[in-house]
């Protein structure tokens, strides 16, 4: 009975760790997606909604095993970034996934941290695929990254094995709420700095990240918020001499 119990435990960390992972897989995509939403608005430039999603799963299905086929016949055509996009971080980490569903983890921290160490990894070396001795014995731009990535991939590896090999702890329950209002705070900055200006966009992304934590004082975050916000009206164009805009396009038109 305990035997039973100590492996359907298991078995459903295993799969969720292996969902995880698969979200992980398509992370950038759907970051992609969500960023392609300001583009309705006039927020940022760049493909649609629907572009990405053609763009991204065409990628997934057709055009990666496509890419691989031709690579193996010796047909050496330049594959797109969506494609590469997926033959270099999606199809490694969705892999990944497939496999975690037959392993038994015994460091769940260990495991789950090197194979993210893994994809940021990865990730680094489709972001400077395009550049310049990232192939063949060339020097150039893309050297560093091709050692530094190829390094972190292995270490990472090397630290998830060791979550399959020795016992260690299990993951410990973490909190999403901060990154998460961080992020959306970062996001909606990029997105609203020219349809809004500096002020209202700098002033309302403060309050977005002080939404982060339930011990927010919502009279001093104002307060401090509005003297940030000051701050960087004052720096961006007066300090720094950057053209950004101060106010929202309709009070300035």
């Amino acid at each position: 009975m305990a035997d039973a119990m100590g492996h359907s435990a298991t078995a459903t960390r295993s799969t969720s760790v292996a969902m995880g992972f698969c979200v992980l897989a398509v992370a950038p995509q759907i970051f992609e997606l969500i960023w392609s939403f300001g583009t309705i608005f006039g927020w940022g430039a760049g493909r649609g909604p629907l572009q990405v999603v053609a763009a991204h799963a065409a990628a997934l299905v057709a055009g990666a095993p496509i890419a691989l086929l031709g690579a193996a016949g010796g047909d050496a055509k330049k594959a797109s970034s969506d494609v590469l996009l997926a033959l270099i971080y999606s199809y490694p980490l969705l892999a990944v996934a497939i496999l975690t569903l037959f392993m038994t983890i015994r460091s769940a921290q260990d495991y789950v941290g090197g194979i993210v160490l893994m994809a940021l990894a990865l990730f680094a070396l489709w972001a400077s695929s395009d550049l310049q001795g990232m192939r063949g014995f060339s020097f150039g731009a893309g050297t560093a990254p091709r050692m530094f990535g190829g390094l972190l991939v292995a270490l990472g590896a090397g630290i998830a094995l060791t979550g399959l090999l020795s016992d260690g702890p299990a993951m410990a329950h973490y909190s999403w709420r901060g990154p998460l209002f961080v992020m959306a705070s970062i996001v909606f900055f990029a997105l609203a700095i020219r349809p809004l200006g500096v002020v209202v966009a700098a002033f309302v992304s403060f309050l977005i990240a002080a939404m982060g934590t339930h011990e927010t004082r919502w009279i001093e975050t104002i307060i401090v918020g509005a003297c940030l916000t000051l701050g960087c009206a004052l720096l961006f164009p007066y300090v720094l001499g950057l053209p950004m805009p101060m106010f929202p396009r309709f009070l300035a038109q």
